[in-house]
Parts: C-alpha cells; structure tokens; sequence
C-alpha cells in the first residue's frame, strides 16, 4: 500500500512553472528520500500535500483519501516537520508537547504518556530549561516529537539537517532511522549523504518532474557508471600502466589523483579483463584494486546535467 500518492501535479507561480507533472508513490514502511536542488520544488511539493498550496493540476491522495486545499482531513495521518520550526521559546519541551496535545484534543492522561514517550525518543526526556535556550538541534528534535504526538502514518520532513552541524545531524538522522519501524517517513534534503545514510527509496526531482524512482540499489542498477579504482605503489608504474594500448580507450572515461587511476564503465565485466590481461603482462602490481558502487552524488550530477 502507498501511503502518499501524487499524480499528474501542476503548480505555477506567475509564468514560472515550479512543478511539471510530477508522479510520485510513498510506499508504507519506507524512509523515502526527496532530493533535490535548492528551488527545485520539495517545499511547494510538501505544501501541496498537506492542503496548504492549491495545485494547478493533479491528485494528491493521502492513505487512499484525497487531499483538499484548504481542508484538513487528510492531515490527520500527517505529522509534519519544516525546516525551521517554531516554539513558544517560554515553554519547557514538556509544556509545549502538553500543549499540542490539548489542542487537537488527545486526552490529557494520553498527552502525559506520549509526551514522556517522545522526548525520551528524542533525547530531551532530562531537558527542564526553555525552549528558548535550545540549540538548532535541540529544536529540530522537539520538532520531530511533536509531529510525532498525532501517532501519524506519515512524517513529513522538510530539510531537517540542512543547517546542522555533523553531530546535530547524526542525532536527527539516528531518530528517523528509529522510528522507520512504525512510521513511513519522507525526507526532503539535498544532502545526498543523509539518504545514502537512512533512506531505501529516493525520488530525484529536477526541473518540475521526477528524473528518478525507486529504490537505492535500483537506481544505482540503472543510472550511473561503475567504477574501479587502481592504486599504484609508483608513479612509473601508473604511467607504464596507461600507455599500454588496450587501456587507452578506458582512458577516456577515467579520473586520476597522485597514484590512483579511477576507471568509468558500463561494461564492467569487460574493463576488468582487459585490466587483469595488462597487468598479468607487464607485471604491474597494484597495491589497491577496488570495484566501487556509483554515488548517489555522481547519479544526481548525472540527472541534472
């Protein structure tokens, strides 16, 4: 089952069309990463999901119900996190939780447990002092707890690491990867090390349209070039190993730092005979041959080129 489907999504502002006909599943149970370019549309994307931005043309259905601009129906198997969250900065986590909770009328010996419960996902379970006096990580943690209050089948989160720094990233990507178990998640981000990091579907959205779907091995299978590294003891062995003639045409698609050679390929399986076959005749030894898996950046650069 889909928890978030989105088909055939128009949406202009003035002449400038932000999104193209974007087609998009969220499976249920998945951390599906959202990439794309500052301005790409991951911001309006999200907006139009949750009825806050009335789309030119297109479906959005939410669990199998439609989503409705202006209405909030669908946002009840939603919970949300922008990218800067917003607190009432007097509050404790805990009063604040407390709070959202009366709001949307959990019943308070409810509100109480959930509350204990996510602040100790969260790592704010010992954290008495305002939120004013939080960090941005500290914020964007408490962000996450509250838009887990509703008990949501979806977790929205809009670049939720972009302004951290390495450990508050650590912290945020560590709690969605903890609760992937029982929440389906989708992560807007264009830092593509944090999808590689938690993320097993990814969705590359470029020029109002989705370029690439499906899951990571998948698209890595089907976008992007193998590629095989060679380290040199020597610099002499490194150039003896490129003059000779049947390495001269993976040359063209190769990339070279100090000793090491950095071969491109589609037809892996044809590099690597003709690599062994040079080496078994001029007697090179390299200390280092690795087979490595296209980057998710390398895919990307690939797409938006």
């Amino acid at each position: 089952m889909n928890v978030l489907t989105i088909q055939h999504l128009s949406k202009s502002f003035g002449r400038q069309k932000i999104i193209n006909d974007l087609n998009m599943s969220v499976p249920e149970g998945s951390v599906f990463g959202f990439i794309g370019q500052n301005g790409a549309g991951k911001t309006t994307t999200m907006k139009m999901v949750l009825g806050l931005l009335k789309p030119d043309h297109g479906e959005i259905r939410v669990c199998n119900e439609s989503v409705c601009f202006g209405q909030t129906k669908t946002n009840q198997y939603i919970g949300y996190l922008p990218d800067v969250p917003e607190f009432y900065n007097y509050m404790t986590p805990m009063q604040y939780l407390r709070l959202c909770g009366e709001v949307i009328a959990i019943p308070k010996s409810e509100i109480e447990k959930r509350s204990k419960e996510l602040l100790s996902l969260v790592g704010l379970s010992g954290a008495a002092k305002q939120i004013g006096g939080f960090s941005r990580g500290m914020k964007q943690r408490l962000g996450i707890a509250q838009a887990l209050l509703t008990q949501p089948k979806l977790l929205i989160c809009d670049e939720p690491t972009s302004a951290l720094d390495p450990v508050g990233r650590k912290e945020i990507l560590d709690i969605l990867r903890k609760i992937s178990g029982t929440t389906t998640v989708l992560f807007s981000t264009h830092i593509l090390s944090d999808v590689e990091r938690i993320c097993d579907r990814a969705a590359f959205l470029n020029e109002g349209k989705i370029s690439v779907c499906g899951t990571l091995a998948e698209i890595k299978t089907l976008h992007g070039h193998d590629s095989l590294l060679l380290e040199f003891s020597a610099d002499k062995d490194l150039q003896l190993f490129k003059k000779q003639k049947s390495i001269e045409p993976l040359l063209l698609h190769s990339e070279e730092n100090n000793r090491e050679l950095i071969l491109h390929s589609r037809d892996m399986e044809s590099v690597q005979k003709s690599l062994f076959g040079v080496l078994a005749e001029t007697g090179i030894c390299p200390i280092k041959i690795e087979l490595m898996e296209p980057s998710l950046e390398s895919l990307f650069l690939e797409v938006v080129k």
